[in-house]
């Protein structure tokens, strides 16, 4: 049996249908290049496409709209044209560079690579590099993305992250700081009850609790600027709150700065932490005096109204969320000052921004926060040599006027039961437990969150309220309460924090509190929570 031999179809072609063949594989060509060049052209990155000799010799259609020129302007310009002019010398270098030793890469890895458009605008951007080889000629590819939104995104996220770590040293601050203070505070005022009104000492005392208040508002600027929400919350008027601390302002601000209010009687309520909002005051006002300068005589005007939101002005407000149409309450501090241009506005807001040579730097961080934690907004109106005016808006509460009057008078705080102090700072627990002994309780004290689990098994029916701290090494507030509503679901807890009220409220929500105190705290201030918690 024979094999016969393959038989060659194409030998046996005739010159016709060669030809036709040839002809289908050079449309096959033609459409292949034409769908290359239609991707390349439509691509989403702009491409241009260099000789050695730095020549553009081809663009596609997102260059055009990248860099504003049309093909036309572009072939055979120079490649600098399209780099801002500060980087054009030494491009010349890293180009010929590349042409010497052509590879695939990104260009300009770890740097900051930047456009420039046709009307003289830079852009950030981002480039990998490619090489074709065509006839002995070597032609560079340069594939370009606009970066331009990716920056913003990331600096956004930095912003972001950047107030999310101060915010939790704030906290930490806070919190170790009003420990500390809850014994300067407590033992002073505890000393100052114990002194005759005529002890020559009293002022002395009285001085300290002073000071020990105003580091204790340091600490809620801290939070404050971390948007940690309210505090102390009540229905306050703001006018009255700013005529009341207006001569304390103006003690702080220069003798050539005069201080003018201009402060709407009867304004409906706003629902504020007092605290916050005379920070938010001082901060404003004294940064308007500093805009003015020591030696330079301005004014600062100070203003308060209402003012209806409609919903296009509240999008144009600078607020955390777009807040909702209505009634709102408005402070505006206006200066004389120097103004500030559309770069310094953008960052006003910013941790530690200043443009004085020395400064706190948490000034305007701090009331962006209050704003925030407060549910309002702000806008701010600056213009170069011709002052500042910064407004606030705080929605108002719609409630009437009414007066609240302490459920304790200071004469009648003494009480009687057993007390179990639990705190892992020894001179809070020292402070705490010398204050009601003061006012009558026995105290028992505990370490930490085991310590007072163990005493409350043994002791639960003659513990009448425990005053808890909320951060605690080991066992936390929270899974110390839970351990001793276990053992009995009725046991009154004063939970107490150098974190501020509405973050133990919002920890603690449904867990049956007795009542919340934040440190620091005077003698008075306890034995008065602790009386209410007892006589509910």
């Amino acid at each position: 049996m024979h094999n016969d031999p393959p038989s060659d179809v194409s030998n046996r072609a005739t010159p016709e249908e060669r030809c036709l063949e040839l002809e289908r594989e050079l449309q096959a060509v033609r459409l292949s290049e034409k769908r290359l060049r239609a991707f390349l052209e439509f691509a989403a990155q702009g491409l241009i496409a260099v000789d050695h000799c730095g020549g553009i010799v081809m663009v596609n259609a997102k260059t055009e709209e990248m860099f504003g020129y049309t093909r036309e302007e572009l072939i055979g310009q120079s490649l600098e044209i399209l780099l801002p002019s500060r980087y054009r010398k030494v491009h010349l270098d890293h180009r010929a560079g590349y042409f010497a030793h052509p590879r695939t890469r990104p260009m300009g890895l770890g740097m900051d690579l930047w456009g420039v458009r046709k009307d003289g605008s830079e852009f950030p951007v981002e480039i990998s590099l490619s090489y074709v080889d065509e006839g002995g000629t070597r032609v560079a590819l340069g594939f370009i993305t606009d970066i331009t939104e990716r920056k913003r995104q990331d600096e956004q996220l930095r912003h972001t992250q950047k107030l999310e770590s101060l915010g939790v040293l704030a906290g930490g601050v806070a919190h170790d700081f009003n420990n500390l203070l809850t014994g300067v505070m407590g033992n002073a005022s505890l000393t100052l009850e114990w002194l005759a009104s005529s002890h020559p000492a009293r002022s002395f005392l009285e001085q300290i609790i002073t000071t020990s208040q105003r580091a204790a508002d340091l600490t809620r600027q801290l939070l404050a600027y971390a948007g940690k929400g309210r505090f102390i919350i009540t229905d306050l008027d703001l006018s009255e709150l700013v005529r009341e601390i207006s001569s304390l302002i103006e003690a702080s601000i220069p003798k050539t700065v005069q201080l003018r209010l201009d402060l709407q009687e009867g304004l409906p309520l706003i629902e504020a932490d007092a605290s916050q909002i005379q920070q938010l005051v001082m901060n404003l006002i004294i940064n308007a005096a500093e805009a003015i300068g020591e030696n330079a005589n301005g004014t600062v005007l100070v203003t308060t109204g209402v003012q209806h939101v409609d919903l296009q002005y509240a999008h144009s407000l600078r607020a955390e969320a777009p807040i909702p149409p209505g009634k709102y309450i408005y402070l505006e501090v206006n200066d004389t000052g120097k103004g500030m241009d559309d770069e310094t506005l953008g960052k006003i807001f910013d941790p530690f921004f200043t443009t004085k040579f020395t400064g706190r730097g948490l000034g305007l961080a701090a009331v962006s926060g209050i704003v925030r934690g407060h549910r309002g907004a702000m806008k701010v109106y600056s213009t170069p040599g011709k002052g500042s005016t910064f407004k606030v808006l705080f929605p108002a509460t719609g409630r009437g006027r009414h007066t609240e009057e302490s459920a304790l008078a200071k004469s009648d705080l003494s009480g009687s039961g057993v007390v179990l102090v639990v705190d892992d700072e020894a001179v809070v627990r020292q402070t705490a437990k010398a204050a009601l002994q003061r006012y009558g309780y026995v105290v028992l004290s505990a370490e930490d969150g085991q310590s007072a689990v163990d005493i409350y098994r043994e002791m639960a029916d003659r513990i009448t309220v425990v005053l808890l701290d909320m951060t605690m090494p080991g066992l936390s507030g929270e899974e110390t309460l839970r351990l001793l509503q276990s053992i009995r679901p009725d046991v009154r807890v004063v939970l107490t924090s150098g974190y501020n009220q509405s973050e133990a409220v919002r920890r603690f929500t449904g867990k049956r509190l007795a009542g919340f105190i934040q440190k620091p705290y005077t003698a008075a201030q306890l034995a008065e929570r602790i009386k209410s918690a007892v006589t509910p």
